[in-house]
């Protein structure tokens, strides 16, 4: 989702003189908590792919809670956080192609329904047609979300993330800063030395630490007082890896090294894995590399995966392992997944590997790792159950 970003006021007509085609900014109060932010992020994640032609969207309950870090079971909270997505507001303000100015509100999302363990959720036409504009919303990397303790922290770095390429926010006027942290209506927070002490600089700090880029304060005065604030951005190198907008964290998949040593470009071998997810196109790659006699590997396996080849005879397995029921299994599971629903279950479990050396198995293997067998059936056994009824225990 990248593309042009503001680079001026946050609010306002956001017109430079050099910039030829529209900017947009999409701002959300910041009275969201943490885990409703969080869980913004999700669902905008899960629907990104089907804005345009989709009118509503579909995610599991249970995985959607696990990702934004409730109990899978606690649908109350999910409730209450669906509801106070329902109830705030989300604002634009656009300079279009033709010079027009274009302002607009609406709720973040229009409705939102739980039924039979799955989560209905949709848009508004007009906040769909925004977010589905890759120059508007910057992808938030749901790594780095889940490392915010703080939601004026992750309100913060949200705002400021969308400058990363300009290296500054541009002057905010301090009204402005206390609505996108969410406390514009606290009269504690309308003197800059409460905000500073109990917001600014505890924001930065959760910033600097746990995301991938570092930001610095600076404000502007009128005499003695602080009327405007804007933020310094920079690169946090200790935490780059997380970064993954600018196709990193794609060239580190083991089958991105596949595809390219077989000749696949640079784009197309980050546009397949992310269609098609990692285990898919490491299943076609082996596929094609199994083949004899293949004149245009690039082009067959281009073929491949368009059209689904699948070998002729299936692969042996032992008939009666549990074990191999199980492998069976999840990789069934992992096969009906969007390529979207695939990218999201393999940061979630990702993030629950706390020793190098499983983390590095998971990602040369995926969900066929031999080192992490146990967390992975018990990681699909909490969301589908009743796929492994079959399955001896």
């Amino acid at each position: 989702m990248q593309g042009d970003i503001p680079k001026d006021k946050l609010t306002g007509a956001l017109r430079r003189g050099s910039v030829k085609k529209h900017v947009a900014a999409i701002h959300v109060s910041g009275k969201l908590t943490l885990l409703q932010r969080k869980l913004s992020n999700v669902l905008l994640l899960n629907a990104y792919d089907r804005l345009g032609d989709a009118q509503k969207f579909e995610m599991d309950a249970r995985t959607l809670c696990m990702m934004v870090g409730y109990n899978s079971n606690d649908f109350d909270t999910l409730k209450g956080s669906l509801r106070g997505l329902a109830e705030t507001v989300a604002e634009w303000d656009m300079l279009g192609a033709d010079g027009a100015q274009e302002w607009g509100v609406s709720s973040l999302l229009s409705y939102a329904k739980l039924k039979g363990g799955v989560c209905e959720y949709a848009y508004s036409p007009a906040l769909a047609e925004k977010l589905a504009d890759p120059k508007v919303f910057a992808l938030i990397n749901l790594n780095i979300q889940r490392r915010f303790t703080s939601g004026h922290a992750l309100a913060l770095y949200e705002n400021c993330y969308r400058f990363h390429r300009t290296g500054s926010t541009g002057w905010w006027p301090l009204d402005t800063f206390r609505r996108l942290m969410g406390v514009e209506d606290s009269a504690y927070y309308q003197t800059y030395k409460h905000l500073n002490a109990k917001i600014i600089k505890p924001a930065v700090a959760e910033v600097n630490k746990s995301s991938n880029i570092i930001v610095t304060a600076e404000t502007r005065k009128r005499g003695r007082a602080v009327t405007d604030i804007r933020f310094v951005i920079k690169p946090n190198p200790q935490l780059a890896i997380l970064d993954l907008d600018d196709g990193t964290g794609l060239r580190r998949a083991p089958v991105y090294d596949r595809l390219r040593a077989m000749g696949v470009s640079d784009r197309l071998a980050r546009q397949w894995i992310t269609q098609h997810g990692e285990d898919v196109v490491a299943q076609k790659l082996a596929y094609v590399e199994a083949q004899d006699d293949v004149r245009s590997p690039v082009g067959y396996l281009t073929a491949a995966l368009r059209d689904d080849f699948k070998p002729e005879k299936p692969v042996k397995q032992v008939a009666k392992s549990a074990r191999a029921k199980t492998l069976a299994s999840v990789q069934q599971i992992v096969n009906g997944r969007t390529p979207t629903q695939r990218d999201a279950d393999k940061r979630l479990f990702m993030s629950s590997l706390t020793q190098a050396n499983e983390r590095d198995d998971f990602e040369r293997h995926g969900w066929m790792s031999a080192l992490n067998r146990d967390a992975i059936e018990a990681f699909w056994r909490e969301l589908f159950p009743n796929a492994f009824e079959d399955v001896a225990t």
